[in-house]
């Protein structure tokens, strides 16, 4: 290399560096305007990328969330219009369109393998690098709870800001200072008695710059935020006329039904289709490849969906059952177990030397707890329509990533991205089922077989249920160790199951996983529990079945292990568990609020009233911290004449910072604590030779309404910057009841689904 060429390089090295400095040091890009003007109706105007102003005063806010039964549109709505002083009763929502300003920034930041109470220049840098390049490069997305947390400043920058831009556009139509006017509920009111509606002003309004900062409420100043609000979408959602990715009715609409493998990942190797083809109403036959984590098989196109199936039903198929063939989920636990007789895993968490802390105890005790591997059955099944128009597409689609759903449907299509617009529907249940896009790419390519006309592909509940991408199925080992004083000196806690982020980042970005993912062991390593030495680990397994995100995802049975094992520590230490708990929780002060708040609201310390048929009940407490949010919960838990658990009461303090909207904050932890129990109590997924064996509710229940037991949320107050509200209420629901079955029976329960002796 000559000296010359040697000197470039170098300063072009030099260069780079020095830019890649200057960019880290910025702060990450704003987020309030689009690459792409908004689209308006003819009289409407836009003021930024988050809010629409028609003529007529009305309030439409772009929702970069998919509203799920969350209640997400109705908070993101409450922090724009807030800040905007709007009318809330002309308020209304829309899906915004796919643009990096909505790429969601908190899950990414909140998904670094840390405790929460570690503090660091390097972890702030890191959370700070994190940021910058999720505003740039990330997803939009709607999970981990994130929704509010991610959107808290950029919602009410964007009303703040649009709230300056009407007083200005006011103040120059009345030749006065702006900051003579002020606003309220939907108007400008100027000095001299002059009123001026939104609708009026919006025009002008949308002419100015966006201000540079925006001045934001004081809380004291808060309209909306912090007053309970129904839901903004309740009407619709009662009348009829809300529509879900299962409503989507283009003109001219076609429906196509699905035959898919029964072994997960199989694909069809050879099909007849004359039958099929003979019935009334078919217009084509479609076969197609696994995809995405899915399954391959073969679709019919007709004209009516019960058409559809019944020529699907027609078909004969030959399969190739593929690597999962000999898959059973039972051997799958197993191995899981043998992996923690030789694996140490990777430890997520340490405090002191707990391996002397553990030589030097007096007593020990030992558990291994298991769960199972779940799938999410949402109410509404899978389905996506898609139109192929040749040189475009369009896709109406119940999804949790705009951005990645519509990636599916281009690559399957064979167009650039930029070529496909996205519809993104109401939710009948997401739970991140809907993070993933196997279903999307699936009626692309079947939709791509009738160009011009809208295809609806629509699963059965059973193929929505054999077909689902499942949460992973773990086992967890704990030792604690004592004093003499019978004083805890020593926490051992190693767990082995699949790691979701590795496959995830493979199937949906095409990305080889690496490092620590932190979901395995989430629930445990994070916890605020004062160890005095402790060492908590995940020993990650590799195992060929796909799994996927399920609602409040590690915490959802690491907080089974680790609320169970602490009751365990307590009982041997001779300690009430919510005393034992105390003990340990003494350097956490908002922690041990929301416990004492539950505590004292189950009526901790008091007898437990017997159940309403004369049965025996006991109460049971489990404390745990998910998505930034403490949640403590009592359960009251009897067992029925036949042995049949029966949960009738459960409190519920949760600490989920500033609440926002305290009506769903309640309605989140009531069904946060319907889906944890129904895990609890009945989820469980058997595989067998790669076949999902349950095929419907009545093999795969959900909690009916006579098990359903009564449900007292407490917020407790907080000023802290509002945090997840959608998961944390699910993981402490099942050691809860876990922890009152001991206090019942002196059984311990450490496998899920529970099960009475």
């Amino acid at each position: 290399m000559t000296t010359t060429r040697r000197k470039f390089l170098l300063g072009t090295l030099a260069a780079s560096g020095a830019l890649v400095l200057g960019w880290s040091a910025l702060p990450p890009r704003q987020r309030l305007t689009t690459a792409q003007p908004l689209p308006v109706g003819a009289n409407e105007a836009a003021l930024n990328g988050w809010v629409k102003i028609d003529a007529d005063g009305s309030v439409t806010v772009m929702l970069a969330k998919s509203e799920m039964g969350q209640g997400v549109a109705t908070s993101l709505c409450m922090l724009l219009a807030d800040e905007l002083d709007a009318d809330w009763s002309r308020v209304r929502f829309e899906a915004s369109p796919i643009d990096k300003i909505y790429n969601n920034i908190a899950t990414v930041v909140d998904g670094l393998p840390v405790h929460p109470d570690t503090e660091s220049r390097v972890l702030d840098a890191a959370r700070w690098m994190a940021a910058k390049a999720m505003r740039e490069i990330g997803v939009m997305m709607t999970g981990g709870s994130s929704s509010v947390k991610d959107l808290w400043l950029p919602m009410r920058e964007a009303g703040a800001s649009a709230r300056e831009m009407l007083v200005n556009a006011a103040a120059r139509q009345w030749n006065t200072e702006p900051g003579h006017c002020r606003t309220e509920n939907g108007e400008v009111l100027g000095p001299a008695g002059q009123r001026a509606g939104y609708g009026s002003l919006a025009g002008a309004a949308a002419q100015q710059r966006l201000p540079r900062s925006p001045t934001l409420k004081t809380p004291a100043q808060f309209k909306l935020i912090g007053r309970p609000t129904n839901r903004i979408e309740a009407a619709s959602k009662t009348d009829g006329s809300a529509r879900f990715g299962i409503d989507a009715r283009p003109e001219g609409l076609l429906h196509a039904s699905v035959q898919m493998c029964r072994t997960l990942r199989g694909r069809a190797t050879r099909f007849d289709a004359a039958a099929a083809q003979a019935m009334p109403g078919v217009r084509t036959v479609v076969p197609f490849e696994p995809s995405h984590g899915g399954t391959g098989g073969v679709a019919v196109i007709a004209d009516h969906p019960w058409r559809a199936k019944q020529a699907a039903e027609a078909l004969k198929i030959e399969w190739d059952a593929g690597k999962l063939a000999n898959f059973q989920s039972a051997d799958a636990l197993e191995q899981l177990a043998r992996t923690l007789d030789t694996d140490k895993g990777f430890a997520f968490f340490t405090e002191g030397d707990v391996d002397a802390a553990m030589a030097g105890a007096v007593r020990a005790i030992e558990a291994e707890y298991r769960a199972p591997y779940l799938a999410h059955t949402t109410m509404e099944p899978m389905n996506c329509t898609v139109r192929f128009d040749g040189d475009r597409a369009t896709v109406w689609v119940s999804t949790q990533v705009p951005g990645l759903a519509r990636k599916a449907a281009a690559d399957a299509l064979g167009l650039p991205a930029e070529a496909v617009t996205v519809h993104v529907m109401l939710l009948g249940g997401g739970f991140g089922r809907r993070l993933e896009v196997d279903f999307i790419a699936q009626a692309a390519t079947i939709a791509k077989a009738v160009p011009g006309a809208p295809v609806q592909t629509l699963w059965s509940r059973e193929q929505d249920l054999r077909h689902d991408i499942y949460r992973p199925a773990c086992v967890s080992r704990f030792k604690a160790g004592f004093d003499a004083q019978g004083q805890l000196v020593a926490w051992q806690n190693t767990s082995a199951g699949q790691a979701i982020v590795p496959q995830v980042l493979g199937r949906l970005f095409g990305l080889p996983g690496g490092g620590p993912d932190k979901t395995t062991s989430e629930g445990a390593f994070d916890q605020p529990y004062e160890w005095p030495a402790a060492r908590i680990a995940h020993a990650a397994v590799a195992l060929p079945l796909q799994v996927g995100f399920w609602r409040s995802v590690g915490h959802s049975h690491q907080a089974f292990f680790k609320e169970s094992f602490v009751d365990e520590a307590a009982h041997a230490a001779g300690a009430d568990p919510l005393v034992f708990r105390e003990r340990l929780l003494q350097r956490h002060p908002r922690h041990l609020a929301v416990l004492q708040a539950a505590a004292q609201a189950g009526g901790w310390g008091t007898a437990s009233p017997p159940a309403p048929d004369g049965a025996k009940t006991a109460r049971g407490i489990a404390l745990h911290e998910s998505f930034g949010s403490i949640v403590a919960q009592v359960a009251e838990v009897s067992l029925a004449a036949d042995k049949t658990i029966r949960v009738h009461r459960v409190w519920c303090a949760v600490d989920c910072g500033t609440a926002v909207n305290p009506t769903g904050i309640v309605q989140q932890m009531e069904s946060a604590i319907v889906y944890g129990l129904s895990a609890a109590l009945h989820g469980q997924v058997d595989i067998v030779n790669g076949q999902v064996q349950a095929s419907n509710f009545h093999d795969q229940p959900v909690l009916r309404f006579h098990e359903m037991p009564a449900v007292e949320v407490l917020i407790v107050p907080s000023s802290a910057p509002p945090e997840g509200v959608g998961e944390p209420g699910l993981p402490p629901i099942a050691p809860a009841v876990a922890n009152a079955l001991f206090a019942l029976t002196g059984q311990r329960h450490r496998s899920l689904p529970l099960r009475s002796a």
